[in-house]
């Protein structure tokens, strides 16, 4: 379950890197990335949620970033890091399905898989202000 989970957010992860980077309307990058990735029916739906939320909450999910990582301008936060960070942000705030752990855990572990040698300390560190702050 595990397994395919984390597939499902280095997916919807692909769709963000690709929608901030590029441009590229959501729905269309998610739904041709979805045809090639052979997920499970409810983790293609944990896929859209996870993109959707992140979209629909951006702006108050990038005031977070700013908040919690005020050395980096949002836009000097390299993409990946940033889409990793607005990801496990809108699980931690907003989604609330998953523990406040797991969603670090696993950004952490994007973090090592896409990012640079600093981006999971960065990551983590970022989280770990966010999440003291979920946990009031």
């Amino acid at each position: 379950m595990a397994g395919v989970r984390r597939k499902a957010r280095a997916l919807a992860l692909q769709v963000l890197y690709e929608v901030d980077s590029v441009g590229h309307e959501a729905e269309e990058v998610v739904t041709r990335l979805l045809a090639n990735a052979g997920l499970p029916e409810e983790n293609e739906a944990f896929t859209r949620e996870l993109v959707s939320g992140v979209i629909h909450n951006r702006q108050k999910i990038d005031q977070n970033i700013q908040s919690f990582a005020p050395a980096w301008p949002i836009e000097q936060i390299s993409v990946i890091d940033r889409n990793i960070l607005r990801l496990a942000i809108f699980e931690i705030l907003f989604d609330d399905k998953a523990p406040v752990k797991v969603a670090i855990n696993e950004a952490v572990e994007l973090a090592k898989r896409f990012g640079t040698d600093n981006s999971p300390r960065f990551v983590n560190g970022v989280l770990g202000s966010v999440s003291a702050l979920a946990n009031r």
